[in-house]
C-alpha cells in the first residue's frame, strides 16, 4: 500500500472500498489477532473503521505494535490508533497516541497530521462557551505548534481557521461573564472583563460589543472621558454597527460626544488607532 491513495486512507479513515472487501478471500475475521500478519491486523482496523467500529479499531491497530513491535506497519497502525481514538470521541486517549507518534516519529510525513490530531483533542471539546477554558487554551498551543513546526502541511490552514475560531471562544467568555457582571450592576467588575476583550482578543468579532458595554458601565460610574473616548474608538472602527448606533444615543442622551479626552487607558488605544496600529 503507497503513494498519495495509501496516505489519504491512513489520514482520513482509511476506508476500504466495499468491492475490495467482498474480493478479499483471506480476512479470517474469527481468528485471534495473535494469530494474524501485522497486514492481516491492519487490515482488519481498516475495516472496522469504514464499518463505524471505532474504539474496536483503535484496540486492534494497538495489539500491531504489541505483537510485531518491528513491522513496518507499527507506525502507520499508531496514527491510525489516534484516528480511530478521536472518531469514537475518546480524546484523552487519541492524545496520547498522537503524542506517541510525535515522539517516535517526529520527522515523519504524518508527523503533521498527529500534531493535528493532537489540537483537535482540546480543540472538538470547546464548542460550548460555558466548557472549561484550559481546554482553550490547550487547543490554541496545539493549533499554534502545527502552524508554526509545520506551515507548508495541508493542516496549517485548517489550523489557522480553528485558532481564530478559538481564540474568539475565548473572548465570548470574556464578554459572557462581563454581561453577568453588568446586569447586577457590579460595573467594576464588568469594565475588567470587556477591557481584556478590548486589550487582549481585539481582532475578534466581540470588540464593537465590549467598547459599547464600556460606554455604559462608564457612563453608569460617572467616568465621562472613558465613555466619550470607548464611543470614539467605536465611530472610528465601527461606525456602521449597532453598537456605535446605541453608544452615540447613551452619549448624546447624556449631553456627550463620543471624542477621546482625557488620559486613560482607552484614550492610549485611540491614539494607536489613530497611527493604524490597533486592528
Amino acid at each position: 500500500m503507497s503513494g498519495s491513495s495509501d496516505r489519504n486512507r491512513r489520514r482520513y479513515g482509511a476506508v476500504l472500498a466495499l468491492a475490495l472487501l467482498a474480493a478479499c478471500s483471506g480476512n479470517r475475521e474469527g481468528e485471534p489477532l495473535d494469530e494474524l500478519s501485522a497486514q492481516q491486523i491492519y487490515e482488519r482496523g481498516e475495516r472496522q473503521v469504514s464499518q463505524g467500529d471505532a474504539d474496536d479499531a483503535a484496540f486492534t491497530f494497538g495489539e500491531i505494535e504489541r505483537l510485531y513491535p518491528y513491522s513496518e506497519f507499527t507506525q502507520r497502525a499508531l496514527i491510525m490508533q489516534a484516528f480511530s481514538y478521536h472518531r469514537a470521541e475518546d480524546y484523552p486517549n487519541s492524545r496520547a497516541a498522537a503524542q506517541r507518534y510525535l515522539d517516535f516519529y517526529p520527522a515523519e510525513e504524518d508527523a503533521a497530521y498527529a500534531a493535528y490530531l493532537l489540537a483537535l483533542s482540546y480543540y472538538d471539546q470547546i464548542d460550548e462557551v460555558g466548557r472549561d477554558q484550559g481546554l482553550t487554551f490547550q487547543a490554541l498551543q496545539s493549533l499554534r505548534r502545527v502552524i508554526e513546526v509545520y506551515p507548508e502541511s495541508e493542516y496549517a490552514r485548517a489550523s489557522v481557521l480553528k485558532f481564530d475560531l478559538a481564540f474568539d471562544h475565548l473572548a465570548a467568555k470574556e464578554m459572557e461573564i462581563g454581561r453577568y457582571y453588568l446586569k447586577r450592576g457590579q460595573y467594576a467588575a464588568a469594565v475588567n472583563r470587556f477591557r481584556t476583550v478590548v486589550e487582549d482578543f481585539q481582532t475578534t468579532t466581540h470588540t464593537a460589543e465590549a467598547l459599547h458595554r464600556l460606554v455604559e458601565s462608564y457612563l453608569t460610574l460617572g467616568l465621562l472621558a472613558e465613555a466619550q473616548t470607548a464611543g470614539a474608538i467605536l465611530g472610528h472602527n465601527y461606525r456602521s454597527t449597532e453598537w456605535y448606533e446605541a453608544s452615540f444615543i447613551l452619549l448624546t442622551g447624556e449631553g456627550l460626544n463620543p471624542n477621546a479626552t482625557g488620559d486613560n487607558w482607552l484614550a492610549s488605544i485611540y491614539r494607536q488607532v489613530l497611527r493604524g496600529e490597533w486592528l
